[in-house]
């Protein structure tokens, strides 16, 4: 028995909360029986017979409203306007039931959020000339008895519209708090598909680029057993090979790892790009920085970093032993890279078409607002240039995307 009263007392108690303060369920039900109990306890004794058809009608027009505001809103509140115009002769007699019921029911209208300003300034201005109408030429009330009903009448109202239009006000700040929780929420979706899309392209360019080479090399390899029969020279095809995945899989561990932690400055990044070529190729690589830094978007950095790596990569491929210089210069609406190698000593052998490396570059910068540029020096001789621009952080919020330079 405890427990089934303690469950529906905590039931009861959610309902509350989960309900509008003050014209919700439990609000109507204290105000109903409290209507019924002042209807009981002091009936209009000796009034005409009008005055308990009107009470009786209001009342029914409250019980119509309280049961029928969840399902039928618009029925309800119109039950509740008719309740307090039916009880407005009874403001000023001596029924203390009349009275109480007008009062609730005019407050509960100017207090509800449903009906409009104009609705409810209607209703009040009718209620009000009714009401006074009644004192004088029903009850012939006094003007000093008028006009203290008239002062209730007034102090109920301005205390039932400061409650409105509070309530408003606290419901249209949860509504923008809801809408702003929304869009911090998809702010925060958008940045995990950007932080996704950035962690592909990253094992995008380390696993093209390694297993493009592993690929060549097995190619190479079973042509050289199938056609030719030569094992030996298939034998350091898979031996390179071999070496190349190892590389992959080095190169895709540290990119996991980098993308675990926050990008370095580009000059750092440069700086090491450029000693691990220096020390892996054994070619001089000079690099120069120029300009006043300026502030580039995240992806504009890694862009340029990675096409830097592409660069180097494209020269030590088709200008082995080639000294090769790498400029960075930052420009009042972003940095521009142009990596420059010198012609090789001796002509490398061709190279099998397809490769992707600077248009996954080109598309990378795009991404970034950026543009990307490669051919030939403007020398003439068989030196090849490439020039990278991206767009500073200013000029990439505002939409503004500069245009690169030709080597």
């Amino acid at each position: 028995m405890r427990r089934g009263m303690a469950r529906m007392w905590r039931r009861l108690w959610r309902l509350a909360g989960s309900d509008d303060p003050e014209t919700g369920w439990l609000v109507r039900a204290a105000s109903t029986v409290a209507l019924l109990w002042a209807a009981l306890a002091a009936p209009p004794h000796g009034a005409p017979l009008w005055v308990w058809v009107l009470f009786g009608a209001g009342l029914t027009c409250w019980l119509a409203y309280a049961l029928g505001d969840p399902v039928l809103p618009r029925a309800s509140i119109a039950a509740l306007a008719l309740c307090s115009l039916l009880t407005a002769p009874l403001a000023g007699s001596q029924s203390a039931a009349g009275v109480v019921l007008f009062y609730v029911a005019l407050s509960t209208f100017a207090l509800h959020l449903r009906p409009g300003v104009p609705e409810i300034a209607g209703l009040l201005a009718a209620d009000l000339a009714l009401a006074l109408a009644a004192m004088q030429l029903l009850w012939q009330r006094s003007p000093a008895a008028m006009l203290a009903h008239a002062a209730a009448f007034a102090g109920v109202v301005l205390f039932a519209l400061h409650r409105r239009q509070y309530r408003v006000q606290a419901r249209q700040t949860a509504l923008l708090l809801e809408r702003t929780r929304q869009a911090q929420a998809e702010r925060a979706r958008a940045a995990a598909l950007d932080e996704r899309a950035r962690i592909a392209r990253e094992l995008h360019d380390v696993l093209a680029h390694s297993l493009g080479a592993l690929s060549v090399q097995l190619e190479l390899a079973e042509a050289l057993l199938t056609e030719r029969g030569d094992t030996e020279g298939a034998a350091q095809r898979l031996h390179r090979a071999r070496g190349l995945a190892a590389e992959g899989l080095e190169e895709a561990r540290a990119a996991v790892a980098a993308l675990r932690e926050d990008p370095p400055p580009l000059p750092d990044a440069l700086a090491a790009l450029a000693a691990a070529h220096t020390r892996d190729h054994a070619v001089p690589v000079r690099l120069g920085i120029e300009g006043e830094p300026v502030p580039l978007p995240a992806a504009a950095e890694v862009s340029l970093a990675r096409a830097a790596r592409e660069a180097l990569t494209n020269a030590a491929r088709h200008a082995p032993g080639a000294p090769v210089r790498v400029e960075l210069r930052y420009l009042d609406g972003g940095a521009r890279l142009r990596v420059r190698n010198e012609p090789p000593a001796d002509p490398p052998p061709p190279s099998r078409p397809g490769g992707h490396g600077l248009a996954g570059m080109r598309e990378r910068l795009a991404l970034a607002g950026g543009t990307l540029e490669a051919g030939p020096q403007d020398d003439g001789d068989r030196g090849w240039t490439v020039t990278a621009e991206v767009p500073g952080a200013r000029t990439a919020a505002a939409g503004d995307a500069p245009g690169g330079g030709g080597g």
